[in-house]
């Protein structure tokens, strides 16, 4: 109820600055008519800039863009700023009647409000003898005109909104030119990630995996020249324990490459995995009532992964808490350390990440302020 009555506030709020803004909008569109006029619709001189009264309708868009996304919960905090001045301009000159009807719908409100008020203190003032049925008419009359204002303020709200869409939103083409650099933006990321995850690849296989391979060589061939037999037997158990070790770490190469675990038992068997391998308690959430796509289960194990390497590494964490999820159609991973913070979202690591969650059309946030914690999370489409 509390926060039912806030957002109807915050709604009551928005309209009515809306109607404040309207004066300075009709204002603004005597003066740009002036303008028109006078330039009779020429373009001005491109090395001149944009006209002062086009920068000014952009400026001006651009901050009730902003009012209807601190005040209306309609999905303005998504809309762009206006790219062109004359669209923002046909916007200011059409808004300002929107703004009026707001005026009035506030003070319709008002007067119903007054009325109805009458339900509580006009019992004490007026003479009942006389004005009983005047008086309880009143009352309800205003209480009926109160309830038609609200439903008129969250209208005008809508009106608000939807209006500023018709100017400020990018055309078809503009959308179609948008998306495809997203897409080429994403598809570069993903080539970079490719080429980062092969070079980690190889500097492990090189730093780890051929080390053990050259050392176990040279471990054989001197249990092989020496004459010693009990010589040749230690180096024979030294170049055997090398083995181990050497598989142990390719073991570890191929899990970081991709687990099995994920195509065995899904992203909560990989999930465990990642649990069981951290240095530090790792509590799992898993609430997954269909089955996600591959591609996405093998996007969220890894930023679960990278993450929780990260938290062992950096932060300090004395334990990391994962939650995966689906809302809808999203899949959710959540992963959140109790370190130190000060995560940098332009790291390699992280920005590695979230290349790789860009390229499913997904977003990663990274939220790590100084002294923790940082809580990292993806959601990646699944339809």
């Amino acid at each position: 109820m509390r926060n039912f009555l806030a957002r109807r506030l915050r709604v009551a709020a928005g309209v009515l600055l809306g109607f404040l803004s309207a004066v300075a909008e009709l204002v603004m569109t005597l003066v740009s008519g002036l303008w028109l006029l006078a330039t009779l619709g020429r373009s001005a001189d491109a090395s001149r800039g944009e006209p002062r009264i086009l920068a000014a309708a952009r400026w001006w868009s651009e901050l009730q863009r902003r009012r209807m996304a601190r005040c209306y919960d309609t999905g303005a905090a998504e809309m762009t700023a206006p790219l062109t001045g004359m669209p923002a301009l046909a916007y200011v000159a059409t808004r300002w009647t929107v703004g009026m009807l707001g005026g009035v719908v506030l003070l319709t409100a008002a007067t119903g409000a007054g009325y109805a008020s009458l339900l509580v203190w006009g019992w004490f003032l007026v003479d009942l003898a006389r004005w009983p049925v005047t008086m309880g008419l009143s009352g309800l009359g205003g209480l009926f005109l109160l309830f038609l204002s609200i439903q008129g303020v969250h209208a005008v709200a809508l009106m608000d909104e939807q209006l500023a869409r018709h100017f400020l939103s990018p055309g078809d083409r503009q959308s179609l030119q948008r998306r495809i650099g997203e897409l080429a933006k994403s598809r570069a990321g993903v080539v970079e990630a490719v080429h980062d995850e092969r070079r980690r690849i190889e500097r492990d296989l090189h730093d780890g995996v051929q080390q053990r391979l050259v050392a176990l060589g040279m471990l054989l061939g001197r249990a092989r020249r020496t004459p010693d037999p009990g010589k040749s037997v230690d180096l024979l158990r030294q170049a055997h324990e090398e083995s181990q070790q050497a598989l142990k770490e390719l073991r570890d190469v191929a899990w970081r490459v991709y687990p099995a675990s994920l195509d065995e038992g899904g992203l909560a068997a990989a999930l465990e995995s990642v649990a069981e391998r951290a240095a530090i308690p790792v509590r799992l959430a898993c609430d997954l009532r269909d089955t996600p796509p591959p591609t996405a289960q093998a996007v969220a194990y890894f930023v679960a992964a990278e993450a929780v390497t990260n938290a062992v590494k950096h932060s300090g964490a004395g334990h990391v808490t994962v939650r995966a999820d689906r809302a809808g159609a999203l899949l959710r991973l959540c992963v959140e350390d109790n370190g130190r913070g000060g995560a940098d979202p332009n790291g390699s690591g992280l920005l590695g990440l979230s290349r790789r969650v860009a390229a499913l059309d997904g977003k990663l946030t990274v939220a790590s302020p100084a002294g923790g914690p940082t809580v990292i999370t993806a959601e990646l489409p699944c339809a």
